[in-house]
């Protein structure tokens, strides 16, 4: 059965996930896990980890949670194999275990975390962003690249020209600052739009990390 991730938007209101969860069960999608992301004008937004049996379409799944009332489906991609849903307090535990690699151990952890593409550590922000750590899906940013994306001194989303990086499609970007000139940057192709409360965590996790890290 091949995994999916989705975003789901749904009134915030009692029942509503498990209408959800019944629609997503009448097209044969195993839910494996469920996380909510953010609240927005009496909605709620989840995250839902899905197996689709191998006879159905995504269009299908899709299809099934838009014929509830109120509900909309933001995003939906496939998910490598043996992924999954990794809270914000398993990436800090890891991180404090290992402090001297705590800045490595983000930029790994993020795109679980966050549900993104890849992800990358920059040093020396001021002056000559240059990368030093990704994840394995992450590209070889150039200076001039990572020169594009600044500042990099506050969280924020970043939508850069459709020529920024060849070969990614719609790529969106996340940044926040790491102790000492540093940087982790997120990326996403395709959506979904990084949330206000996606960039506070990530906020929140990178200053966490020690200074000589």
């Amino acid at each position: 059965m091949a995994m999916h991730l989705m975003r789901i938007v749904l009134p915030d209101e009692p029942g509503q996930l498990g209408a959800v969860a019944t629609a997503l069960g009448t097209q044969g999608a195993d839910i494996a896990s469920v996380e909510i992301v953010g609240r927005e004008n009496g909605s709620v937004i989840d995250d839902f980890m899905v197996q689709l049996a191998p006879d159905r379409l995504p269009d299908q799944v899709v299809s099934a949670c838009l014929a509830l009332p109120g509900v909309r489906v933001e995003w939906i991609a496939f998910y490598p194999e043996g992924g999954t849903l990794q809270s914000d307090l398993e990436a800090l535990d890891r991180m404090t275990n290992r402090p001297a690699r705590a800045a490595e151990i983000l930029t790994d952890s993020a795109v679980t975390v966050f549900h993104a593409h890849w992800a990358v550590l920059v040093a020396d922000v001021a002056e000559a962003p240059g990368q030093v750590h990704g994840t394995a899906q992450a590209p070889e940013l150039t200076g001039e690249q990572l020169a594009a994306l600044s500042p990099y001194d506050q969280v924020r989303a970043v939508s850069p020209a459709a020529d920024w990086l060849p070969g990614w499609r719609d790529v969106i970007v996340a940044i926040a600052p790491v102790p000492g000139g540093r940087a982790i940057v997120l990326g996403r192709q395709g959506g979904p739009e990084f949330l206000p409360s996606e960039l506070a965590r990530l906020g929140h996790l990178a200053a966490l990390v020690p200074t000589g890290a």
